[in-house]
């Protein structure tokens, strides 16, 4: 096969993987190993037909059996282990006065989100605060103190 087909069969491997389907792993080290052997087939080395299929054969399957679970465990938390999301705990800058117990602006990541105010003070404009929890798109915040 010539050099540019295993680097296409390993490239769309790879965004196959990446977008269409969640194989765990799979046709990341079978693309990786297709690269692998376009890559040595440009680079000049002169490889029979059976050669280069035998090459992809044992590099995929040795690199499923020796690696594939263990950056499979890196990259995947293991089951009932949560992944940290949303802004719990980051900090906000108030863009209005938010009195206690009341609803305001405050910018966080670049962009304004309406904030409700749990804590016991008053926020001022400017000052930073404190995300404890979001309710759909309302933070509850407090202000750091």
């Amino acid at each position: 096969m010539p050099w540019w087909g295993w680097i296409t069969i390993g490239a769309l491997l790879l965004v196959a993987e990446m977008t269409l389907v969640d194989l765990e792993f799979y046709l990341v080290f079978l693309g990786a190993s297709a690269l692998l052997t376009g890559l040595l087939v440009l680079g000049g080395i002169s490889l029979p037909f059976w050669t280069q299929w035998l090459l992809f054969a044992v590099v995929a399957g040795g690199s499923l059996i020796l690696f594939r679970q263990a950056v499979y465990n890196k990259l995947r938390p293991p089951p009932g282990e949560e992944i940290p999301e949303g802004v719990d705990g980051e900090r906000a800058t108030a863009t209005a006065t938010i009195d206690a117990g009341k609803i305001g602006p405050v910018s966080l990541r670049g962009t304004t989100w309406s904030a409700h105010n749990v804590g016991s003070s008053p926020i001022a404009k400017g000052e930073g605060c404190r995300v404890v929890d979001a309710q759909g798109l309302t933070l509850e915040v407090q202000a750091e103190r």
